[in-house]
């Protein structure tokens, strides 16, 4: 299933794309895609649901976050070897976690605001997981049965704040409109294998990244069962994996974001997202 939320911010109604690529209304089914659509039963309940039945959504409404209800907005730090080395880092012995805030997060095509004064805002596209079922200490074996499905997230970084204003990447990553999060989140059965995605970005029309989820450090399974060890991860909450080489920090010389830069990506089977840059406002 592809599931989304639609609407305007604040506002939004649950949905699913259907076999044609058609937004269904699903709230005369659920009040919301939130921790309890999310876990097992949530998700077997709905795919019981014939989407030819549900009211088909006409014009092109906003999506907001594919899913509700997050804790935690967990993002690891170096976990494509290739986008170390272009950062001058080497690759991480074990998994770099640092949070980005739940307040960054909005719909993946809603305008990214440069914070005030910003010279080094990049990009950085990436496959989240979204946990669908309270994970604590959980084996690798196992660790894929507690994820509700995939989304495609731009990990937004202003690298001053993340490199050069002390030791905390969270200040570089947390900024409001940092997260864009969807267009759905795509659960499990129709995605696959999480470790064979290509993903791609593009910032006007030019390309910038291309990689693919086969080449991450530390694949899904050995992120969700190492981040569980270190805090609870409970249903909504949200493990964004690591990006690809292409970044502006890596490029010679580096080519940062400025208002009115359009930022285009995405990863195979989890849709598309486009963002303008605007200036800061309060």
């Amino acid at each position: 299933m592809k599931l989304v939320r639609y609407g305007k911010p604040g506002k939004e109604k649950p949905g699913l794309i259907d076999a044609e690529g058609r937004l269904r209304d699903l709230s005369g089914v659920v009040a919301d895609i939130g921790p309890a659509q999310l876990s097992p039963a949530g998700l077997k309940k709905l795919a019981r649901v014939k989407p030819d039945k549900l009211p088909l959504v006409r014009g092109k409404p906003r999506y907001g976050v594919p899913f509700s209800g997050a804790t935690k907005f967990v993002a690891i730090g170096l976990n494509y070897s290739d986008h170390a080395a272009e950062t001058g880092n080497p690759v991480p012995k074990e998994p770099i976690v640092f949070h980005k805030t739940l307040s960054c997060m909005q719909g993946p095509d809603d305008d990214v605001m440069l914070p005030k004064n910003s010279v080094k805002t990049d990009w950085e596209v990436e496959l989240g997981i979204v946990i669908g079922t309270r994970a604590r200490y959980v084996s690798k074996k196992s660790a894929l049965d507690y994820v509700a499905g995939y989304v495609l997230v731009n990990d937004v970084s202003e690298r001053e704040w993340q490199s050069e204003r002390g030791p905390t990447w969270d200040k570089g990553k947390g900024f409001d409109t940092f997260g864009p999060v969807g267009p759905w989140l795509v659960t499990p059965d129709e995605v696959g294998n999480p470790q064979k995605l290509d993903m791609w970005l593009d910032v006007n029309g030019e390309k910038r990244q291309r990689g693919n989820t086969k080449t991450m450090v530390f694949d899904c399974a050995t992120l969700v069962a190492y981040v569980s060890s270190l805090f609870t991860l409970n249903p909504g909450d949200i493990i964004t994996t690591g990006t690809p080489p292409g970044v502006a920090l890596g490029m010679k010389p580096p080519q940062f974001l400025k208002a009115g830069d359009v930022v285009t990506l995405g990863i195979q089977g989890l849709g598309q997202q486009t963002q303008k840059m605007v200036k800061f406002k309060l």
